[in-house]
């Protein structure tokens, strides 16, 4: 029995004063209860520490896997309508925050004045075309009449130069019946001298007027025959001018081709001038058109500031398109990119859609932070530097299924999730070089040319 009995400690064999009171007081001491083993400290401490290590793996195993940023907001095209001609606002077809699908009329502006204009360009058209027929007609006119010109004064030529032949020879015969005459004259004097000469009782009386009827008639013959042949001569230098006319008329209508050439030259500037004044009313009409603003796009009315009555400059902005289709712009770390490339899935969470996960994908990487495309970009060569860790515009393209009947305007806060994988020792995408897009660069080592 005694061997069976557990040893009791020193401590709790000594009594105590409580203890002995208790023995003279004849009341049995109780030894004191102890607590289960789940409710002692000593049992939960290790336990809550083996669930805390526990789900910090559990967590780190899921976050290595993705990245995410809350420096991210909806982007999308906002397309800013403006005049391209001054003028009187008419009416305001739109209201605000109304979707609009493209070639819907926005705004009328008065088009009196730009129609006046119109018809001005087309009165100037007709006139420019008016001239530009007087111009075409005067250049067949000229060439019929430089056609006919050159034939008649060929034909001059031709005809004076025969003039001069005969001349000449009329000439040349006025001289023969001249010389013919002086030879008579000569010999009827020669016989009258002689008459003369002899013993007025061997001649006659009759025969010494005879003689000298005979010489009277051959000096007027003579004289006769030198005026012929002097007007012969005149006949002659006639004709000769008369060639010089021609061919002067000749010259003249050898320059029809020139005047032709000048002509044309002057039909081609009235249709330049035509060309000129059809361009001006195809401007008018432009103009005229521009006077009904429409909607270059699709979207919602923003931002309008068009009034009935307000007259609007070339250039004035009158309100702007939100187009329907948005994606987020996410700046990531440049850090948070070594495992990001395009075509990843990403979770985006919207501040104005507290609970409601909306999904898109990776479309691309800016190449460039946001700090080097800014107004001011950082001059890190001059000064002193300060390392700071640079942010990268990333587009996200969201799911329009999903996006589809949720209200997602440009500048709303998101935060996405981009789901990078858990290999974290992957390499990141190789981007192909512009020059060579087709190609990626090798990393094995290349063999010696030796």
């Amino acid at each position: 029995m005694a061997g069976n009995q557990p040893e009791r400690n020193e401590v709790h064999d000594k009594p105590s004063p409580q203890t002995d009171e208790l023995a003279r007081e004849g009341i049995e001491e109780k030894p004191p209860a102890r607590k289960p083993f789940y409710k002692r400290l000593v049992f939960w401490m290790p336990v809550c520490f083996l669930i805390l290590v526990g789900c910090c793996v559990i967590y780190w195993l899921y976050a290595r896997g993705y990245e995410e940023t809350d420096d991210a907001f909806v982007d999308g095209e906002i397309v800013q309508v403006s005049a391209k001609v001054s003028g009187l606002i008419q009416s305001v077809e739109v209201q605000d925050n109304q979707d609009v699908a493209a070639g819907t009329v926005l705004v009328r502006i008065d088009p009196r004045d730009l129609q006046a204009l119109l018809d001005r360009a087309k009165a100037a058209l007709e006139a420019a075309q008016a001239k530009r027929e007087v111009a075409r007609t005067h250049v067949e006119l000229i060439r019929a009449n430089t056609e006919a010109a050159l034939t008649q004064a060929q034909a001059g030529v031709e005809q004076a130069r025969a003039a001069i032949q005969s001349s000449r020879s009329r000439l040349a015969s006025s001289r023969a019946d001249a010389a013919a005459a002086e030879a008579e004259a000569t010999r009827r004097e020669a016989d009258l001298k002689r008459y003369k000469s002899l013993d007025p009782r061997a001649t006659s009386q009759q025969q010494l007027d005879a003689a000298q009827a005979e010489a009277d008639a051959s000096s007027a013959n003579l004289i006769a025959a030198r005026m012929r042949a002097a007007a012969a001569e005149d006949a002659v230098t006639e004709a000769q001018a008369m060639e010089v006319q021609a061919q002067g008329t000749l010259a003249v209508a050898k320059t029809g081709p020139q005047q032709i050439t000048v002509a044309m030259a002057q039909e081609k500037n009235a249709q330049a001038d035509v060309d000129e004044a059809r361009a001006v009313v195809e401007a008018a009409k432009l103009n005229l058109s521009y006077m009904t603003i429409v909607a270059p796009v699709a979207g919602r009315v923003t931002r309008r500031t068009a009034r009935p009555g307000q007259y609007l400059q070339t250039g004035q902005i009158v309100l702007a398109l939100v187009e329907p289709e948005v994606w987020v712009t996410a700046n990531f770390k440049e850090t948070q990119l070594t495992h990001m490339s395009a075509g990843q899935d990403v979770e985006i969470a919207v501040d104005s859609y507290p609970g409601r996960t909306f999904h898109g994908r990776i479309d691309s990487i800016q190449a460039g932070s946001g700090a080097r495309f800014s107004l001011l970009p950082p001059e890190n060569a001059t000064g002193n530097y300060v390392k700071v860790v640079q942010r990268v515009p990333v587009k996200i393209a969201l799911d329009p299924d999903v996006t589809r009947g949720w209200l997602l305007a440009p500048g709303m806060s998101v935060i996405p999730r981009v789901r990078v994988g858990g290999d974290k020792q992957r390499p990141g995408p190789i981007i192909p070089s512009a020059a060579h897009p087709t190609s990626a660069p090798s990393l094995e080592p290349t063999a010696s040319s030796n």
